[in-house]
């Protein structure tokens, strides 16, 4: 190789290095150096919005004997749920019933209906089902008695002013499948919803 040649190439490797050497000055994303925020969230218009706390919440029916569950029909003790709403504003509300096909309207107070979503039960479809056993479901009522099933909205009620909570009610309840004891859990989801 001749003495000419010898100087580009060190050049060449000495950019080569100089580009190693920068690249390492950047964190890898691998390394735990380095992370991202994965920022989300929707802008929405609605007369309240749903507190945080109310927005995931760990119900405990504890422990139901199976002998307080003899026949299809027969309830476990109904437990409250409440849902927490903030900044409630004075609009006008119009919201259909979608079972009874009633108007509720106010001047000035919101109304909201309630979808609570969760597969229902196979066996009775008014209740929301459960894994992890058999012949045990949930029944959802709303402050008023009234059922609340799955997939469908609830009744829509008018918010008084300073009313800041809706309450709900959940009740294991036997079925027509064979009863299995077993430890069991449910996943429902909640939305608001204002016409």
């Amino acid at each position: 190789m001749k003495a000419g040649m010898i100087y580009p190439l060190a050049c060449v490797v000495s950019l080569l290095l100089t580009g190693t050497v920068r690249a390492a000055e950047v964190p890898p994303d691998i390394d735990g150096e380095v992370g991202v925020l994965h920022v989300y969230g929707s802008l929405t218009e609605s007369p309240c919005r749903l507190e945080m706390s109310s927005a995931w919440q760990a119900v405990s029916l504890g422990n139901t004997a199976t002998a307080t569950l003899r026949q299809a029909g027969d309830q476990g003790y109904p437990v409250p749920v409440q849902l927490r709403l903030r900044d409630c504003q004075a609009v006008t509300a119009r919201n259909r019933d979608d079972r009874t096909g009633s108007l509720l309207w106010s001047h000035s107070q919101p109304a909201v209906s309630v979808r609570f979503t969760a597969p229902a039960d196979p066996y009775n479809p008014q209740l929301l089902a459960v894994k992890g056993t058999s012949g045990l479901a949930l029944r959802l009522k709303d402050e008023y008695g009234r059922d609340v099933r799955p997939g469908s909205r609830s009744a829509p009620l008018l918010l008084n002013p300073g009313q800041d909570t809706l309450t709900y009610t959940l009740a294991a309840e036997r079925t027509t499948a064979p009863l299995r004891a077993g430890a069991w859990h449910a996943l429902v989801n909640v939305g608001l919803e204002y016409d």
